[in-house]
């Protein structure tokens, strides 16, 4: 079922949703690239400094990422530095990081319930770009009004759901052309289910001192690290899921399993959090693949007190520069990079389609001329 928020109610918002201090209200879902724009006057620069920022306006000053906020267990080999060339083609010196690709300190799991009577802490949760919503038995017998298809049935007659409790099950559904036999099924992961039994390695490279990008870019593939050794991904592919007549279960830190990538996430909802944020801030959970701290989501009171730039980010005193990850229904942790990132391959359990990790972030310095305060 859906959990509470403060948004207005509606056909689709008939069901229950999480608690407030889980989830935000819903904004608008992003996945193109993130305009910037130069301006030529005092006046068109006033009216753009909290929405746009530029490559002139990123004078960042230069600091390392910060190794010590890695959790144990978080990377797997010791950081090193090498050579590497960044996004503009320009030589640079990066930290080399290989993450766990599995948290050791918050709870993988559990995904989906078994039957239409379990409850909301008998399984995770699911975000589809608009909501979130508890994996509770209910949630599945609402499906057909919910998406307005009648073809959803992910139960049997004696109200058991139907899982992908095999590996060979989860392969089958775990990819872009599901098989019809998984169709219909509540889709879930399991990490003796991966190769080797082992959680699936990722290497990205991090500049050690940030560089402005010349304009922002839009957030792809593989966005980010978190504190706890885990890949933060792009946007889940909501449509091809649900047009399967599939559920990709999340768990109650917003990741599921993948037969490739291993654990990942796509939504920010509390975990893998470091304490220490100054006042009137959220907890920084990870860097962002161009090296800035992304910290979780605003709720709607404190998101309405600030202003955020086009990749909602912005600058403190206190923290630096730094994004806010969108509310988990958005289905899209970062909108977009400020930052360049570094022009290399990821490692085992790469991205779809390639992608390239990243840039260093600000551990505290000063802030970007048009960055929002």
């Amino acid at each position: 079922m859906k959990q509470d928020n403060d948004r207005p109610s509606s056909a689709r918002r008939s069901l229950r949703v999480l608690p407030p201090a889980a989830v935000s209200v819903a904004a608008l879902f992003l996945l193109t690239a993130c305009g910037s724009g130069d301006s030529d006057s005092e006046e068109s620069a006033s009216a753009t400094d909290a929405t746009t920022t530029t490559e002139a306006e990123l004078e960042v000053t230069p600091a390392g990422l910060n190794i010590d906020l890695f959790k144990d267990g978080a990377l797997a080999q010791e950081p090193t530095i090498e050579d590497c060339i960044l996004s503009d083609g320009s030589a640079s010196t990066c930290y080399n990081l290989t993450i766990s690709g599995y948290p050791l300190d918050d709870e993988v799991g559990p995904f989906c319930p078994e039957t239409i009577t379990d409850t909301a802490d008998q399984a995770g949760i699911w975000f589809d770009g608009e909501d979130i919503y508890s994996l509770d038995g209910p949630f599945f017998e609402q499906l057909p009004e919910l998406y307005g298809d009648d073809a959803w049935q992910m139960y049997d007659e004696e109200g058991n759901i139907f899982v992908t409790d095999t590996k060979e099950k989860f392969e089958l559904a775990a990819q872009p052309n599901v098989d019809e036999s998984v169709m219909n099924h509540c889709v879930e992961g399991r990490l003796e289910w991966l190769e080797n039994g082992e959680p699936v390695q990722a290497t990205v490279l991090i500049p050690t001192e940030p560089v402005a990008a010349a304009e922002p870019a839009s957030a792809t593939a593989f966005l980010g690290v978190t504190l706890s050794g885990v890949r933060i991904d792009a946007a889940a592919p909501v449509t091809a899921i649900l047009d399967a007549h599939t559920i990709a279960a999340f768990d109650n830190c917003g990741g599921h399993f993948n037969p490739t990538e291993g654990y990942h996430m796509h939504g920010a909802v509390g975990c893998s959090e470091v304490e220490g944020a100054s006042e009137g801030e959220t907890l920084q959970f990870g860097y962002a693949l161009d090296g800035y701290p992304v910290h979780s989501p605003y709720d709607e009171q404190q998101a309405a007190e600030v202003e955020l730039d086009e990749c909602n980010g912005h600058y403190t005193e206190a923290e630096g520069y730094h994004y806010h990850a969108n509310p988990a229904e958005e289905n899209q942790v970062i909108t977009c990079m400020i930052g360049q990132t570094a022009e290399a391959e990821v490692a085992a359990g790469g991205p779809p389609g390639g992608g390239a990790p990243a840039g260093g972030p600000p551990a505290g310095g000063a802030p970007p001329e048009g960055a929002a305060r």
